[in-house]
């Protein structure tokens, strides 16, 4: 109950809220706005500067910069999520094995991922987006691949910490075969650990999307994404500076606001915390 009040602290309350504000536009910004009107061109209105009918401005094509914005978010969340699923998905079961059996498993499986760590995550998945081509599903590829190696490094690290802990040896002792240790003792405790990283994750990927996108290897037009919005600012920073304003606001906040969550959310799930 004490590690709980934390969530209540100013760095929690900041962080939940932002999140859970991005969260409620992702999901909700395509139902209250019709997808054309992100990409609805008046010529007329370019470059405007925000008013009341333009509440954010407009790009160099005359779209609404507001509606973009929103979504946006569903852009850049869903292929977040899905990438740390990924990784998740390949990484878990990677760094459980290694780090419950451990010899000969240990050693082969790590020389694999200490293969992917080699290479810093955004240049891995650069250059998986450009072998593969720029498109949403293939950013979701390059961005899960990349964060895997680090995903599986640490639940290896937890999960040989939790195997040699008193209680899984009394269970190896009373003949519990490995899939209930791993399922039953091993993954439970070390599921704080694994969600805390997670929510972290989701801020890299944020960014790794908004870097792919910004580069022309990520999300391509006419999809509404936070990178392709920076990058068609970068020729008129002078003239209306709104246009890379507005969704360089949307990544920094996003981003800040999932690493003040996720530190509050380590915090609370910590046993060890105050």
């Amino acid at each position: 109950m004490k590690n709980l009040k934390k969530l209540f602290n100013p760095k929690g309350l900041i962080g939940s809220t932002l999140v859970i504000l991005v969260v409620l536009i992702a999901i909700f910004a395509p139902l209250i706005i019709p997808p054309e009107y992100a990409t609805r061109m008046d010529m007329r209105a370019r470059l405007s500067p925000p008013d009341f009918s333009h509440w954010l401005g407009t790009d160099q094509l005359g779209r609404d910069l507001f509606y973009r914005m929103m979504l946006g978010a569903r852009t850049s969340i869903n292929i977040a999520t899905s990438a740390v699923l990924m990784s998740l998905i390949i990484g878990l079961p990677l760094g459980l094995m290694s780090g419950y059996f451990g010899g000969r498993v240990d050693n082969v499986l790590m020389r694999l991922v200490d293969t992917l760590l080699s290479f810093p995550a955004l240049l891995l998945a650069l250059t998986i987006s450009a072998v593969l081509g720029p498109s949403m599903q293939n950013t979701i590829i390059a961005i899960g691949i990349a964060f895997t190696p680090y995903l599986a490094r640490l639940i290896r690290g937890e999960a040989l910490r939790v195997s040699q802990m008193p209680y899984v040896e009394a269970a190896i002792s009373s003949g519990a075969t490995h899939l209930r240790l791993i399922i039953g003792h091993v993954l439970p405790n070390i599921m704080p650990v694994i969600i805390v990283q997670s929510t972290i994750s989701l801020a890299f990927a944020i960014l790794a999307e908004a870097g792919l996108s910004f580069l022309g290897l990520g999300t391509q037009p006419p999809e509404a994404s936070w990178g392709l919005m920076i990058q068609a600012s970068r020729d008129y920073l002078d003239r209306a500076p709104w246009t890379a304003l507005v969704p360089g606001t949307a990544v920094a906040l996003t981003v800040l606001g999932l690493n003040m969550f996720g530190d509050v959310l380590r915090d609370v799930l910590d046993p060890r915390s105050d």
